[in-house]
């Protein structure tokens, strides 16, 4: 698990070929080798764990309940996305307990705009309009932080309400405003759906 963490590939891959060796096994944080490897960013270390049958890539450790994908989306990873979201059985909507923000929720708030966002909202089983515990949607927290590029690919797509608003009342267009983001307003007013 230190192995993965710290992105010793070469000691991880042995250590996976050792007998009896449980690559899910949980730290005293919950936390498994893979999500502690898709957390840093480490690609090679997060293939070798994903080429396992063994190793859940959607386990929710930790109390705050982030999976894998909501790690490396959080934190900026794209290789380790890639990974991740070319499989499956990952479960590219699953929100994490303490909040309820799912990885695109984090990739648009945390300004991941080019890759990232745009190979999530690639994936056919996304929904694009999830919101956190507080109702605020991907599109909320893009306006909210002026991430243009994330505001016009959310735009983009059929499946999103431009003006959800969240557990206050507050819309994507409020969050703009009250933010002072004139470059976000004018994409959200060119919507036909906003007022």
């Amino acid at each position: 698990m230190y192995a993965a963490a710290a992105g010793h590939l070469g000691v991880v891959q042995t250590l996976l070929r050792s007998k009896g060796i449980e690559p899910d096994l949980v730290n005293s944080g919950d936390r498994t080798a893979l999500s502690l490897a898709a957390e840093r960013g480490h690609v090679g270390v997060v293939k070798s764990l994903l080429d396992r049958k063994d190793v859940n890539p959607n386990y929710p450790g930790d109390r705050s309940g982030k999976t894998p994908l909501c790690w490396a989306a959080e934190n900026g990873h794209e290789d380790v996305v890639k990974l991740l979201i070319a499989r499956e059985d990952i479960n590219i909507n699953e929100v994490e307990r303490e909040s309820g923000s799912a990885p695109l929720l984090y990739a648009a708030h945390n300004g991941h705009e080019g890759g990232i966002v745009k190979r999530l909202l690639a994936r056919k089983d996304i929904n694009p309009g999830l919101p956190d515990n507080n109702g605020r949607t991907p599109l909320s927290w893009a306006a909210h932080y002026a991430r243009e590029a994330t505001v016009k690919l959310l735009l983009e797509r059929k499946d999103i309400n431009p003006d959800s608003p969240d557990n206050n009342g507050r819309t994507p267009l409020f969050r703009a405003a009250e933010c002072g983001n004139e470059g976000v307003l004018r994409l959200l007013l060119m919507q036909k759906d906003v007022n």
